[in-house]
């Protein structure tokens, strides 16, 4: 696989690597899996400032679509990258608005996993310690604020935020569904129902009645500046950048762990495969976040 490809790459450059063994690893190679574990462990208990990147892969094991790839980037036969943005909004907000249903639906009926709650738990343990502690996630979910973490800067914003084009007013929204003429709607299947629902009928303004769209941040549009800042700024004073479940190709975001490690972080990354960043990895831990990092992360 190219887990292993790289793996073998980052070993010959003497890199510390830990793959997550299966059933057929040897008990040397177990027993050395285990070290570095423990190693890692270790390193984040002692560590002073510690920085978790989360993507998609993280709430996948929740069963939250990732739209990401050829197979599993698509709805009704879009790429998210042909909805996600504010031209198709102004073109067809009924269509969009049936996108986001869907996957604050689905949001709303996911559950936290293992990982979730791994790094819930990580974040209760740096606070108890006094090790400075922050969680920038790229999801939009809010599955870990629905585990525990509660120093979460939310880089593209969330599906239960709504903003009104009209007034300009941000508010929070779990209404399900958020408006009446959603129900029943949004089935990603190319053969559903796609006769577009009046604009009057769709999420509105409770100030002024204007039309409401989803505020996250869609293709096209740029980062709050303050909260990429903030995040960082963090990453370059932290002993560890913890990349998770993310392949660390959208930008600026991408630009967070690299930029660490040259003000001296340490990097681990926990995913399913090789990413952008995994060649600057001090440990790339291979397998589901919710299986590897209850393993690495201190708990109280």
């Amino acid at each position: 696989s190219s887990a292993l490809r790289l793996a073998s790459r980052l070993l010959n450059a003497r890199k510390v690597v830990l793959l997550q063994t299966s059933g057929m690893a040897t008990r040397g190679q177990k027993q050395s899996d285990e070290q570095r574990l423990t190693e890692l462990h270790d390193k984040l208990s002692q560590s002073k400032r510690v920085l978790v990147l989360t993507g998609a892969g993280v709430s996948a094991e929740s069963g939250i679509p990732t739209f990401r790839g050829s197979t599993a980037g698509s709805w009704r036969g879009f790429t998210i990258s042909e909805l996600a943005c504010p031209e198709a909004f102004q073109r067809s907000p009924s269509q969009v608005w049936e996108l986001y249903h869907y996957r604050r639906e689905k949001s709303l009926a996911a559950k936290p996993n293992p990982a979730h709650v791994a790094i819930a738990k990580f974040e209760q343990f740096c606070l108890k310690r006094g090790i400075d502690f922050m969680l920038a996630t790229q999801n939009i979910d809010r599955l870990h604020q629905r585990a525990g973490s509660s120093r979460v800067i939310e880089l593209h914003r969330s599906l239960f935020l709504v903003r009104c084009t009209a007034c300009g007013s941000v508010t929070e929204n779990y209404d399900s569904p958020i408006c009446e003429a959603l129900r029943g709607r949004g089935d990603p299947s190319p053969q559903a129902d796609s006769t577009p629902i009046p604009e009057d009928q769709l999420p509105r303004c409770a100030g002024c009645s204007g039309l409401l769209r989803p505020y996250v941040v869609w293709f096209g549009e740029p980062l709050s500046e303050g909260e990429l800042s903030s995040v960082q700024e963090f990453a370059n004073k932290s002993d560890f950048v913890l990349v998770v479940g993310t392949s660390n190709a959208v930008y600026p975001a991408a630009m967070i762990a690299p930029d660490a490690r040259r003000s001296g972080a340490q990097l681990a990354e926990f995913n399913l495969d090789v990413s952008c960043s995994s060649s600057d990895v001090s440990y790339f831990v291979a397998g589901p976040c919710g299986s590897t990092l209850p393993k690495a992360l201190p708990r109280l």
